[in-house]
């Protein structure tokens, strides 16, 4: 239930940006495939699920307000507009907590405390490593995959997407 309405309003918050919101299905689809190999509990599924969806919620904001989405503005501007969606849609508080703890930290390794925020820092992380793919060696790629990825499904996906088969 409220998995749809947080799209609607992530799709509404881009609508002017389509490839935020290609971005952040991507994210999602892999996000529920790490859940679905992790055995992730249904409860646990929402939540990160959510999460997915509203990660790069601040980019739009970031960019009006300081000219960029740079991480660290997107992790300044997201947890206010993730907490006023989450309202809206009435979203458990305590939950909207984790949320947006994560949205705000979403760029920030250091900051991973919990399954659904690695969870999180994998999906993403999946999308993004197409770019690095680019700049890096496979051996390289391979090193960052293992130092990254602290799921067993994630880092099967990662590596079996960007580093097995294709050296």
């Amino acid at each position: 239930m409220f998995k749809e309405q947080v799209i609607s309003a992530m799709k509404e918050v881009f609508k002017e940006v389509p490839y935020g919101i290609d971005h952040t299905l991507k994210v999602l689809k892999n996000a529920q495939d790490i859940m679905e190999g992790e055995n992730i509990s249904e409860d646990q599924r929402e939540l990160i699920s959510i999460v997915a969806i509203l990660h790069d919620i601040g980019a739009i904001e970031a960019q009006r307000k300081y000219g960029s989405m740079e991480a660290k503005y997107q992790e300044k501007e997201g947890p206010s507009i993730a907490r006023e969606i989450l309202e809206r849609v009435g979203y458990n508080p305590d939950k909207t907590d984790r949320v947006c703890y994560i949205i705000g930290n979403h760029h920030t390794p250091s900051k991973i405390d919990g399954i659904d925020f690695q969870i999180q820092w994998e999906s993403d992380l999946l999308e993004n490593l197409e770019v690095m793919r680019i700049k890096n060696s496979y051996d390289a790629l391979a090193r960052y995959i293992e130092e990254n990825f602290k799921t067993k499904t994630g880092k099967d996906f990662a590596l079996n997407r960007f580093v097995n088969g294709i050296k």
